[in-house]
């Protein structure tokens, strides 16, 4: 028979009883401390996290996951549910893919594009199978809103393409306006002391205004390239809008005009002439698309950075003139929509559009600091949003004068790696009444220039060439002579050289190809005989 424990034994069980349940007491607390930090963890991060058992159905989820029921309006209790019924706008393919991480015991990334009340996002899925002594329990689910990372690389996809474009379109459009200067110069030469009557008058007229038609595309593709001829000035809007309007809508009856011009409109910091190009090639695009007629309504107002929301750039802050044109006619699809502002691509038929006006329309824009929208669908019409940067400044007026040929005397050093180029500037000039020094390089015309610096009043310069570039040559003829007077030529236009040679002290620019008019102009006015 066993004996009955001691009074001693029966106390050190009671020890040893009341150490385990402290033991069980402190390791409940520290699982509950455990759970608490895995929760606080869970609920401090932005992803969706939910957390599926092997019937598809919800047992887990964090904070982030609740907010995004709430903010879609869905209040409905998630624990018990699969996926599918607390977002019932998910394809139901989302099942299968659960179903097949149970499966695989597999991660499964996918991309979903949703649109709820509206508005489309874009989510990152990852699906990470729960496991428990190798045996899948369960499968947590993480969700990310990648929907502005996403809008962030199309944007500089675009950008990308975009700029790649321009830097073909302004080499292109370089090397043509140095042969229309060839072809159109020489065209021009003939015609100045031929009689009317001479039976290649006309011809030699026709080949001139082709050439200048030929000068026209390529400064559309100088636009687009952000490389076209800027003289930016305090501009109002609404007095290019109604000067331009009325001219086109002179030529096109079937057309109903309507103006809606806000009456305290900023004034918008941009080259006038570039602005009504712009407006042209969107009334020309605008009446194409209605070839029965229709009606065309042109609104300005004034909007700040916070109003150009949701849009494939992150506008500077600031204030804002926007100019919208809006047709009645055939409208875009979603391909034309995505390449309408690129060069050459054209939705007419061929021969009736080069795909140049809203190609140059955008690069223009770019340049100035503004952008360009659109928004269409087939058979509901387009419009089309200009904006501008405002200016603080006072509006100048403009006004459009007609070019004649200054006469003048002195002499002319004229510099151009292109032989047909400084043919032509040289019977240009020798027209004018000028006498001509010629040279072909950099190094040649400072050798000129040095030798007959006392002689020589005006330097006709190619920014553009091999060896030695326009504006280095310039710098050497400044330090000979610190008053030199100099014209810088260019077949790419003002650029960022351009600018920072005229802002050296050169005294002018001029883009090929350019008329006689326009060269006699350009020197008349810095040797003051205009």
């Amino acid at each position: 028979m066993a004996s009955k424990p001691t009074y001693e034994a029966l106390e050190q069980r009671v020890k040893e009883l009341e150490k385990e349940a402290v033991e069980r007491k402190l390791a409940a607390e520290s699982l509950l401390k455990s759970e608490k930090h895995y929760r606080e963890t869970v609920d401090a991060m932005k992803d969706w996290i939910l957390v599926v058992d092997p019937d598809l159905k919800i047992i887990l989820f964090n904070e982030a996951f609740m907010q995004a029921n709430k903010e879609l309006g869905l209040t409905q209790d998630v624990i018990g549910r699969t996926p599918l019924e607390i977002f019932p706008f998910l394809p139901d393919s989302i099942l299968d893919e659960y179903r097949w991480v149970f499966e695989n015991k597999a991660v499964l990334i996918t991309h979903e594009t949703t649109k709820v009340a509206g508005t489309e996002f874009i989510t990152e899925s990852r699906k990470i199978p729960l496991l428990e002594d190798g045996r899948i329990v369960g499968v947590v689910s993480v969700i990310r809103d990648i929907t502005e990372q996403k809008r962030l690389e199309a944007q500089l996809q675009h950008a990308q393409k975009m700029e790649a474009l321009g830097t073909l379109a302004g080499g292109i459009a370089h090397d043509f306006n140095n042969l229309l200067m060839g072809i159109q110069g020489n065209a021009s030469l003939m015609l100045v002391d031929m009689d009317p009557a001479h039976t290649d008058y006309e011809r030699l007229k026709n080949i001139e205004k082709q050439s200048q038609r030929g000068a026209r595309l390529t400064s559309q593709l100088l636009g687009y390239a952000r490389k076209g001829k800027y003289e930016v000035t305090p501009v109002d809007l609404n007095q290019l809008v109604e000067e331009t309007s009325y001219t086109f809508g002179r030529t096109k009856k079937e057309i109903s005009i309507q103006q809606e011009l806000s009456e305290d409109l900023f004034p918008a910091e941009a080259d006038p002439a570039q602005m009504e190009q712009v407006l042209l090639n969107l009334l020309v695009n605008a009446a194409d698309s209605m070839p029965d007629g229709g009606n065309l309504i042109l609104k300005t107002m004034n909007v700040t950075h916070k109003d150009m929301k949701s849009k494939l750039y992150e506008p500077k802050p600031g204030k804002y003139i926007l100019l919208t044109v809006t047709d009645t006619g055939m409208g875009m699809d979603n391909e034309a929509i995505e390449r309408i502002f690129e060069p050459f691509y054209t939705t007419k038929e061929m021969g009736l559009g080069t795909g140049l006006g809203l190609a140059s329309a955008y690069g223009i824009l770019k340049a100035h600091g503004g952008y360009i929208d659109v928004d269409s669908k087939k058979g509901r019409g387009t419009t089309f949003s200009i904006y501008l940067p405002a200016s603080e400044k006072e509006v100048q007026r403009f006004v459009r004068t007609r070019e004649r040929v200054v006469k003048g005397t002195g002499t002319v050093l004229i510099v151009d790696d292109e032989e047909a180029v400084l043919e032509v500037g040289k019977g240009f000039l020798e027209a004018m009444g000028y006498q001509v020094f010629t040279a072909s390089n950099g190094k040649e015309a400072i050798k000129i220039y040095k030798n007959n610096q006392d002689n020589i009043d005006i330097v006709v310069l190619d920014m553009t060439m091999p060896a030695m570039s326009g504006g280095e040559a310039y710098d050497r003829m400044k330090k000979i002579d610190p008053n030199v007077k100099a014209v810088l030529s260019s077949g790419y236009s003002i650029d960022g050289k351009a600018a920072e040679i005229l802002d050296r002290g050169c005294d002018g620019f001029i883009q090929k190809p350019f008329t006689m008019q326009e060269l006699s102009r350009k020197v008349g006015e810095i040797l003051g005989e205009e």
